[in-house]
């Protein structure tokens, strides 16, 4: 009798199942990963952009009162992009309250937020950090 060559179901089956639980663990791990990557880049972000504008105010005693004169100012290179949103328009400012005596004062943004409401991984959503 000859002997026939090649594997059977069974051995196909399991090398196959062992193969999809692998691909499994990897994408979920690089899933994680990738999202406290974005979260790293989101928090250098905003420390910049809030830097910059405490810069501003130092050096102009007010704030700016547009999130663009960060860059043409030389503050800032250029406006990064939010990497929870994938854009640079999608930054939220808050504005300082304006002064009760000089109602007519322009108001300056104080702080930067990103426009995600996701969850991040502390359970607050990046609109609030």
């Amino acid at each position: 009798m000859r002997k026939q060559r090649g594997f059977t179901l069974l051995e196909l089956l399991t090398v196959m199942t062992i193969l999809a639980l692998l691909a499994t663990v990897g994408i979920v791990g690089y899933r994680r990963h990738t999202k406290a990557a974005k979260e790293a880049v989101l928090k250098e972000d905003l420390f910049q952009l809030n830097h910059c504008l405490e810069q501003f105010r130092a050096d102009k005693g007010k704030y700016p009162s547009a999130l663009d004169m960060l860059r043409t100012q030389g503050y800032i290179r250029d406006i990064p992009v939010d990497p929870m949103t994938q854009s640079k328009d999608t930054w939220v400012t808050e504005f300082e309250t304006p002064d009760t005596d000089s109602p007519d004062a322009e108001v300056g943004i104080f702080r930067i937020r990103s426009g995600s409401t996701d969850m991040g991984d502390n359970q607050i959503p990046y609109n609030e950090w």
